[in-house]
C-alpha cells in the first residue's frame, strides 16, 4: 500500500540537490519558471519564494520546523504559488532579490530567504530571511505571518502599487548611476583601500572586523599586491604586508580550517578563527588556495606551503568527481547535528592516540582545554612544533612526526563516521575559480597532480557544459543545463590564462577567445562594463550589473582584469577598450567605496601600471626559462611558455612570436616591449632590472 502520509511536488525532476530536498515536502513546491509564474497570474496568488541552498543549516532548521509540517505546508498552499530557488543554480534571482530585501527592510539579507512577490510581475512587496515556526525572537510564527502577508497584499493594493513602481525605477536606476559617471581613473582609491583596510584590521586575531569572520580573499590580495607595489618605490609599506599575512597565520591555525582534513569552512563565529560555520564551500577553498600558494611564493611560510598542500589534496579527494568536475560543497550538519563529524571528546582521543601522542596533540590542537564547541573540542592549533618540542626536550622532527601519525589517526577515525551531505552538483564559475586554484598550486609547488585535477575540470566543462558556443551554468548526473552568467564566462576566461602559464596549449587559449567573445556580444552594456545576464536571458524585472565584491569578487571585476591581460597578451585594442569601459563605468562606485571593489581594483592596479608580459618561444626545454622568469611573487607579471610544436598560427601579437631555432624570449610592459633575448642570464638580467617586491 502507497503511503498515505507521502507527498511529492514539482521538484522532482530538478537536477539542485537542494531542491530535491524538499520534493517530498508537503509544500506544493515549483521551480522557478513559466508553470509556477502562470499559475500564480491565472489564479491571482501572490507567489512565495524561498531562496537557500545545500548547506545552508538555517535553510534546513526551517524546512524541518514549517516546509514539512503539514499544517504550515496547508497555510501556503492554499495562500501562494510556492516557488524554491536554489541561490547557486540561479544567482541572478539571488541577486535580484536580495537587493530587493535590502531596499524593502533596510536590512542585510541571507539565506533562508523568503521574499513574497505580486502576481504578475514577481515585484517583491515583502520579505525576510529565516522565519520561526512559532512566535520567538521577536518574529512571528510563519504560518501566522503568511496569513498576514495576504491579508496586508489584498486590503492595500493601491499603496502597494505605488511601492512597487518606486522599488523597480530604483533598482533600474543602480545600473544607469554606474554607468553615468564620468569620474577618473587614478591610484587613489588603490591607497584609500588600503587605509580602510587597516582601519578594519583586528590586530589581536587578524582579518576584518568582527565576528562573525570571513576570509575576504581578494582582501587579503589587495594588501599583498599594494606591498608588492610598494617595494617597486623603494618604501616598502611593511604594515600591509603584516596584516595579509597575520591574517593567512590565523586563518590557517583556527578551527575555520580543518586541521584534521584539510580545506576551509565558510567562515568564523568567533574573533579567533575558532569555531567555524561548518559548511565548507568550493567557492571559498579556490581562491583561499590561489592565494596561499601565493603567500609562500613570497615568503617561503611553512605553514602556508601545508595549508595550501592540504586544502588541495581535501578537494581531490573528496570534492572532485569521477568525471572531472569539482562538487560544489559540503554540509555543516551530519546526523542532524552541526558539526557532529568534525568535533572529538576526550575518550575517542585517548582511545585513538597512545598516551605520548595523546599529550603532543592535545598541546599542538588544544585538546587538553576547556571544550570549544558544545562540550566537545574542535581541533584549533595553539602551539607548534618547535614550542612542543622546548616544552617536551624532544626533537622539533620527533614532535612533528608524532603530529602527523596523531593527525592520520584521528583522519582515519573520521573517516569511519557518518559523513555530512556533499551538493554534488557542478557549476561553471566554482569550478572555474577551483582550477586557477589547482593550476596556481602546480605552478608554485611543482605538483602535476594539481595540474591534472585543473585540467580534468576543465576538460568536463568544456565535454559537458559547451554548446553551440554558449555555456551552460550548472550540471549533475550528466544533465547540464540554464543559461551561463557573466561569473560563469570571465571566471574560466582568468582560469584558463593561469592555466596556460603552467603548460601551453593552442586549444585552450582559442576556448578562452571564444568565451570572451560571448562576453562582448552577449553581456556588453553600451555605456561600458557587462551585465551578469545575456542579451538572450529570461527577461526579469532587473538585468544587475554588479560591481561590489560579495562572496566573490563581481563578474565586472574579473572582466576588467582578465580583457586587460588578454589585451596585453595579444596586442588586442577591443579586450583592452573592454576593461577600460569598465574601469570607467565603476570608477563612481570605487571611489565612493574602494574597500568594498577590491576586485575592481585589480584591475584597476593593472589599468594603471600595465602587467609585465613574457612569452617564451623555443624547440627545447623551456622549463628553466619559465621557471626563472616564474621565480618570486610577481602578481602583476604573466609568463607563457610556447614550445615550437605550438606553430606560428597563434592569433594577435602572438603571431610575431615565432619558432626559433633556440629558446627565445619577449618581455613586454603594457604595449612597450623590449628586444628578444636568446641567452637565460641576459633574461634574467632583464627581468630583474624590472621593478620587483622587496
Amino acid at each position: 500500500m502507497s503511503n498515505p502520509n507521502h507527498y511529492t511536488n514539482h521538484l522532482r525532476n530538478e537536477t539542485s540537490p537542494y531542491l530535491l530536498q524538499h520534493a517530498d515536502n508537503p509544500v506544493d513546491w515549483y521551480p522557478w519558471g513559466p508553470e509556477a509564474l502562470d499559475k500564480a497570474q491565472r489564479e491571482n496568488k501572490p507567489v512565495l519564494l524561498s531562496i537557500g541552498y545545500s548547506a545552508c543549516h538555517w535553510c534546513h532548521v526551517m524546512a524541518h520546523e514549517s516546509f514539512e509540517n503539514p499544517a504550515t505546508a496547508e497555510v501556503m498552499n492554499r495562500l501562494f504559488v510556492n516557488i524554491k530557488v536554489d541561490r547557486e543554480e540561479r544567482p541572478d534571482l539571488d541577486k535580484i532579490y536580495q537587493t530587493a530585501h535590502s531596499l524593502l527592510t533596510q536590512r542585510t539579507g541571507g539565506w533562508p530567504l523568503t521574499m513574497f512577490l505580486t502576481p504578475a510581475e514577481q515585484i517583491p512587496f515583502f520579505g525576510g530571511t529565516y522565519f520561526p515556526n512559532e512566535q520567538r525572537h521577536g518574529l512571528p510564527a510563519f504560518s501566522d505571518l503568511c496569513q498576514r502577508v495576504v491579508d496586508f497584499y489584498q486590503q492595500n493594493r493601491t499603496d502597494l502599487e505605488k511601492q512597487n513602481r518606486s522599488l523597480i525605477e530604483f533598482m533600474n536606476s543602480m545600473n544607469r548611476g554606474a554607468a553615468d559617471s564620468s569620474t577618473g581613473l587614478d591610484s587613489m582609491p588603490l591607497d584609500v583601500a588600503r587605509q580602510q583596510l587597516e582601519q578594519q584590521f583586528d590586530a589581536t586575531e587578524g582579518g576584518f572586523g568582527k565576528a562573525p569572520k570571513f576570509p575576504h580573499p581578494t582582501s587579503i590580495e589587495r594588501l599583498l599586491r599594494h606591498w608588492a607595489s610598494s617595494c617597486t618605490g623603494g618604501r616598502p609599506d611593511e604594515p600591509a604586508l603584516h596584516m595579509a599575512l597575520f591574517t593567512l597565520q590565523r586563518m590557517a591555525m583556527g578551527g575555520m580550517y580543518d586541521q584534521i582534513g584539510g580545506g576551509f569552512c565558510r567562515y568564523s563565529v568567533d574573533d579567533r578563527w575558532m569555531i567555524p560555520h561548518f559548511e565548507k564551500m568550493l567557492y571559498d577553498n579556490g581562491p583561499l588556495l590561489s592565494l596561499y600558494s601565493e603567500a609562500w611564493t613570497a615568503t617561503g611560510d611553512p605553514l602556508f606551503e601545508r595549508t595550501a598542500l592540504q586544502t588541495a589534496a581535501w578537494v581531490i579527494r573528496e570534492m572532485q568527481a569521477p568525471e572531472g568536475g569539482y562538487y560544489s560543497s559540503l554540509d555543516a550538519d551530519s546526523e542532524g547535528e552541526e558539526g557532529k563529524f568534525y568535533v572529538w571528546d576526550q575518550a575517542e582521543l585517548r582511545e585513538l592516540l597512545e598516551p605520548q601522542e595523546y599529550r603532543l596533540a592535545a598541546a599542538h590542537w588544544g585538546f587538553d582545554r576547556e571544550p570549544n564547541f558544545e562540550g566537545h573540542w574542535h581541533a584549533h592549533l595553539y602551539s607548534d612544533a618547535a614550542t612542543i618540542s622546548r616544552d617536551t626536550g624532544l626533537t622539533e622532527a620527533q614532535v612533528t612526526s608524532a603530529l602527523e601519525g596523531a593527525r592520520e589517526k584521528l583522519f582515519l577515525a573520521r573517516e569511519r563516521r557518518v559523513r555530512p551531505g556533499r551538493d554534488d552538483k557542478i557549476l561553471v564559475s566554482w569550478n572555474a575559480l577551483m582550477i586557477k586554484g589547482m593550476a596556481r598550486a602546480s605552478r608554485c609547488f611543482r605538483q602535476p597532480e594539481f595540474l591534472q585535477s585543473a585540467e580534468n575540470a576543465l576538460r568536463f566543462i568544456r565535454q559537458t557544459m559547451w554548446e553551440k558556443n554558449r555555456l551552460y551554468a550548472t550540471s549533475k548526473d550528466g544533465r547540464a543545463h540554464l543559461c551561463a552568467y557573466l561569473d560563469d564566462y570571465v571566471f574560466l576566461i582568468d582560469a584558463i590564462l593561469e592555466l596556460l602559464q603552467v603548460r601551453w596549449n593552442n586549444d585552450e587559449l582559442d576556448f578562452a577567445l571564444q568565451l570572451a567573445n560571448v562576453v562582448l556580444e552577449h553581456f556588453a552594456d553600451p555605456d561600458g562594463g557587462f551585465f551578469f545576464t545575456a542579451d538572450d536571458h529570461e527577461n526579469l524585472i532587473q538585468r544587475p550589473k554588479p560591481l561590489s565584491d560579495d562572496s566573490l569578487p563581481s563578474g565586472n571585476a574579473i572582466a576588467a582584469k582578465v580583457f586587460g591581460r588578454l589585451g596585453h597578451l595579444l596586442g588586442d585594442n577591443r579586450f583592452l577598450d573592454a576593461a577600460t569601459g569598465t574601469l570607467q563605468a565603476a570608477a563612481g562606485a570605487i571611489q565612493q567605496a574602494p574597500y568594498g571593489h577590491s576586485g575592481l581594483l585589480l584591475g584597476l592596479e593593472e589599468y594603471l601600471y600595465p602587467p609585465d608580459t613574457v612569452v617564451i618561444r623555443g624547440s627545447g626545454d623551456l622549463t628553466q626559462w619559465r621557471d626563472s622568469a616564474t621565480r618570486g611573487y610577481h602578481p602583476r607579471r604573466m609568463v607563457f611558455a610556447i614550445p615550437d610544436e605550438a606553430g606560428n598560427a597563434l592569433p594577435g601579437l602572438l603571431a610575431e612570436r615565432s619558432a626559433a631555432s633556440c629558446n627565445t624570449a619577449w618581455v613586454c610592459k603594457g604595449t612597450g616591449c623590449q628586444p628578444p633575448v636568446t641567452d637565460l642570464d641576459t633574461l634574467v638580467a632583464l627581468l630583474q632590472e624590472q621593478p620587483d617586491p622587496c
